[in-house]
């Protein structure tokens, strides 16, 4: 087929009917599937690719760049040095909600802020680590007033407990 779907077919009898026993994932970002033949009942084993959609990066600058994983990982783990916050299943979930918008472009300001969001959801001092650099605070008031903000807002949280 032109898309690159392919029909699957029994290696027996070349019937296109089948039926799913066992499915599991590997190691190579593909799907193990056991299956067998509804009509002759032979059993083979197929491998599905999982695709995933190229995210481009629009930077600051207006520039466009394919989305690293290890670029935003060094990032994070830079912020979150010496914290106990697991960097790399941070980095995951975001790739993860990136390919399951499945916009291809996103916003470099977009990265950050969920970068954001998920680092002060789990540790502030990396949050504010993160936030000196990637809002490239000026001097010390402009990091004094984030402090400030988490301070108020983790005084409102301990009052609804």
């Amino acid at each position: 087929m032109a898309d690159g779907t392919r029909i699957m077919k029994c290696p027996g009898c070349g019937c296109t009917e089948s039926k799913v026993i066992d499915s599991r994932p590997t190691e190579e970002n593909s799907i193990r599937r056991r299956r067998e033949c509804l009509n002759c009942q032979r059993r083979f084993t197929t491998f599905e690719m999982i695709e995933t959609v190229p995210i481009i990066v629009i930077k600051k600058n207006g520039g466009k760049e394919l989305f690293d994983k290890q670029k935003l990982l060094a990032g994070v783990l830079k912020a979150t040095q010496k914290r106990p916050v697991d960097a790399v299943s941070l980095v995951n979930e975001i790739e993860g909600e990136l390919q399951n918008t499945l916009r291809q472009e996103v916003t470099s300001t977009e990265l950050g802020e969920m970068v954001m969001i998920k680092l002060k959801a789990r540790d502030e001092v990396a949050y504010v680590r993160f936030a000196s650099v990637y809002r490239e605070f000026k001097d010390i008031d402009t990091f004094l007033e984030e402090l400030n903000e988490l301070k108020i807002r983790a005084a409102a949280e301990g009052s609804k407990e």
